[in-house]
């Protein structure tokens, strides 16, 4: 084990103990979150991502581990098992090093060698691998036999091939060497099945299609498999076959006696027949890995800006749930997320009843004194959104919300448990005007793949895809933290230490005695031991507890060091947390201890300074331009502003309100060279970009993040109420080029 830890430590740059400390905790049941934020000196400050390496690391050789061990075994019944063949197992570092050492003893069904070796032509074979000078005619000769099936010269000489071709595929420096020639030269080969030209339009760009592996990106590989998985293309992938032969006879082929000529006939052989299809399969595999991994993280970064976006706070709400046909569902909430009312209106075609629409709307704000209005940002949403800017609300946001995944979680038996006596229309309008208020409390409730802010989501790998997922919840829903008694079963499961069972136990305990009114009374839950205390409780809130700190960040089990710092400065521990000149007072090192140090001593501080502060930006309204609600309304050369809703290898997509995401790609997101959209745009942010093409009959259009050059005797643009701000740094660097130019 100490090996793996070493070996670890080396992969990602991190010291030995660093890593022992890790695995250990974790082995001992403690979170992610848990150790990156009440562990740091423990583990040396390590981050969730590097922590998160770790674990998935020595997961990954524990199960080598478990594979070693079972070829062992295998190969010790087998009676196989020879110290130098042992030590290869225990040396091997990689799952494809195992089972190449194992192949040659790994029990197999009938093969062509098989057959061959029960016609008794092994020793023929060896003779033709020693390649020596001599009459192959007479060779095989001794080895006819009516009997045994070989009748003629030729029956034989290509039985002993089929055993050398065998061997070659079998031996481990040689697969380990055509391995290397598929990783570095191995190239995708499309091709368009007959007759499916049609039917396969989506994927016409791979109809005739080369590509090396190494270059091939993540979404690339993963279309490509689609492409083939539902017959529209062939794909193969393999490098040059001469190079791979070559290799081969430069191994196993030594001089240009007859017999050589033989292996040379059998490598070749053994490479089309078994060598390159083993190899095809592996590579295949290592490369979906590889575009699994590249995909599930894009979709990691993706869900974190969409769960960590700023939320409206418990303001009072009315959601609507646009339509045409069927109306506009309409709900009111009150600040914490229930649900007070629920009608239908009409405001849209065919059944416009614009007045007595708008008499609702008016009556429900007034009523229930709204703040905001959410409206859903699907079918009729523009219209809907008009309609409401119409009635000139006073002190009302109105804000268009994304409503990806919102279905989803009306037909769910979450929903149906919330609202009982509710039908999937009030839930889904329930869900959006929640999403305005706290997007991460209502976006927990739905399957992570359901929220559209992935690529190829149904492709990868769907265990890592969850596990993946679930890591960046998790890790969200504890940076913000949560308040134990409005939580919902759904976002408690996420907490650390808890799951599933323990977040019902709580809900429950909440619903029979009332309010916690502190941190310590979570020990009275039933099965809610110690261990899932310690991991939990810095992560839930009591606001308003007796113990102040119980509405902050700081863990309970160093509630004793704040409290011995007020006694100190002879103040309570609500005096340091409102008085600045107070907490500047405080000399840490006092307080260093063989458990606590300075980093966790540093995070005290800071927490005292802001509990329980919410680590998302403040929220801030956002609305489309106006007279710009469907596709056709588009221009090529507009300037819009827009949401980004989902960022890909090859691109981000963005919402400008007419009811289709249009495309920013790579190529167009800045005026220099970037590698990737995320060193550009996140999920949710606000851009500005401009109409480069519209396709109405595909429903396609092209968009440009790229700034205009600079024109100083162009018209002067009214300036863009919705364009985000610009950075200090767009600023400077326009000021600098004026001033150039007037020098000029």
């Amino acid at each position: 084990m100490e090996k793996h830890f070493q070996k670890i430590a080396t992969e990602l740059a991190v010291k030995l103990n660093q890593v022992a400390a890790t695995i250990a905790l974790l082995d001992d049941g403690a979170t992610i979150p848990f150790i990156a934020r009440y562990r740091k000196e423990v583990t040396g400050s390590l981050d969730e991502v590097v922590l998160a390496s770790i674990r998935d690391r020595i997961e990954e050789l524990r199960e080598l581990d478990k594979r070693r061990e079972s070829i062992l075994q295998s190969m010790t019944e087998m009676e196989k098992l020879t110290p130098e063949l042992e030590a290869q197992i225990m040396a091997a570092e990689t799952l494809a090093v195992l089972e190449d050492i194992y192949l040659p003893f790994r029990p197999k069904r009938r093969t062509r060698a098989t057959i061959a070796r029960e016609k008794g032509l092994e020793p023929l074979a060896d003779q033709l691998f020693l390649q020596e000078k001599g009459s192959l005619e007479e060779w095989a000769k001794a080895f006819i036999s009516e009997e045994k099936g070989v009748k003629t010269v030729e029956e034989a000489l290509a039985g002993a091939r089929d055993i050398i071709a065998e061997k070659i595929n079998e031996h481990p420096e040689a697969r380990a060497e055509i391995r290397q020639i598929f990783e570095k030269k191995a190239s995708y080969s499309a091709k368009v099945i007959k007759g499916k030209e049609e039917e396969g339009q989506k994927f016409r760009d791979y109809f005739e299609w080369t590509e090396n592996i190494q270059d091939a990106p993540s979404h690339r590989v993963l279309a490509l498999r689609r492409a083939e998985n539902e017959g529209i293309i062939t794909l193969d992938v393999a490098p040059p076959e001469a190079e791979s032969v070559s290799a081969l006879e430069t191994r196993f082929v030594q001089n240009n006696t007859a017999a050589a000529e033989q292996v040379r006939l059998a490598a070749k052989d053994g490479y089309k027949r078994l060598l390159a299809p083993s190899m095809e399969t592996e590579i295949r595999l290592l490369t979906k890995k590889r575009a699994d991994e590249e995909a599930i993280k894009v979709f990691q970064d993706n869900l974190k800006e969409l769960l960590l976006a700023a939320p409206l706070g418990q303001k009072k709400v009315l959601a609507l749930d646009p339509g045409f046909r069927t109306g506009c569902k309409v709900v009111c909430l009150d600040e914490n997320g229930k649900l007070v009312y629920n009608d239908a209106i009409y405001p849209n075609e065919p059944q416009r009843k614009t007045a007595e629409a708008g008499f609702i709307v008016k009556d429900l704000v007034e009523k229930y004194q709204i703040e905001a209005v959410a409206i859903g940002n699907g079918t009729a949403s523009r219209e809907t959104e008009n309609f409401v800017k119409s009635l000139k609300l006073a002190n009302v946001q109105v804000v268009m919300v994304n409503e990806s995944g919102a279905s989803i979680y009306s037909a769910s038996q979450v929903a149906r448990d919330e609202f009982p006596d509710q039908d999937i229309t009030v839930r889904g309008a329930v869900s959006i005007g929640r999403r305005l208020m706290d997007p991460l409390a209502e976006l927990v409730k739905i399957d992570p793949k359901s929220i559209g802010v992935g690529q190829y989501q149904h492709d990868v790998e769907q265990h890592s895809l969850k596990k993946g997922l679930d890591d960046t919840v998790i890790s969200c829903v504890n940076a913000v933290g949560v308040e134990i008694n409005t939580a919902s079963k759904e976002i408690l499961t996420y907490i650390s230490g808890l799951g599933s069972s323990l977040a019902q136990n709580i809900i429950k305990f909440r619903n029979e005695n009332g309010a916690f009114k502190s941190r310590a009374e979570l020990k009275k839950v039933p099965r809610l031991g110690e261990k899932a205390f310690e991991q939990a409780a810095g992560f839930l809130r009591i606001r308003n507890a007796a113990n102040p700190l119980d509405s902050s960040a700081v863990h309970p089990e160093t509630y004793h060091i704040v409290e011995k710092m007020a006694s100190d400065l002879g103040v309570k521990v609500k005096d340091l947390m409102e008085k600045e000149e107070l907490r500047k007072q405080i000399d840490l090192k006092k307080y260093v201890s063989e458990k606590v140090g300075l980093p966790t001593l540093t995070d005290i501080l800071k927490e005292l300074a802001k509990p329980g502060r919410d680590p998302r930006e403040q929220f801030e309204a956002f609305s489309f331009a106006d007279g710009v609600e469907k596709i056709s309304d588009l221009k090529v050369g507009m300037r819009l502003a827009g949401i980004v809703t989902n960022v890909t290898n090859f691109g981000a997509f963005v919402d400008i309100g007419v009811h289709q995401d249009g495309l920013v790609h790579l190529s167009q997101m800045a005026n220099k060279f970037i590698k990737h959209p995320s060193e550009v745009v996140k999920v949710q942010q606000k851009v500005m970009v401009t109409v480069t093409e519209v396709d109405e009959s595909r429903k396609r259009i092209a968009l440009s993040m790229k700034e205009e050059p600079f024109n100083p005797v162009a018209t002067p643009q009214k300036k863009d109420k919705n364009a985000p701000p610009l950075k200090e740094e767009n600023l400077s660097d326009k000021l600098a080029m004026l001033k150039a130019k007037f020098k000029q």
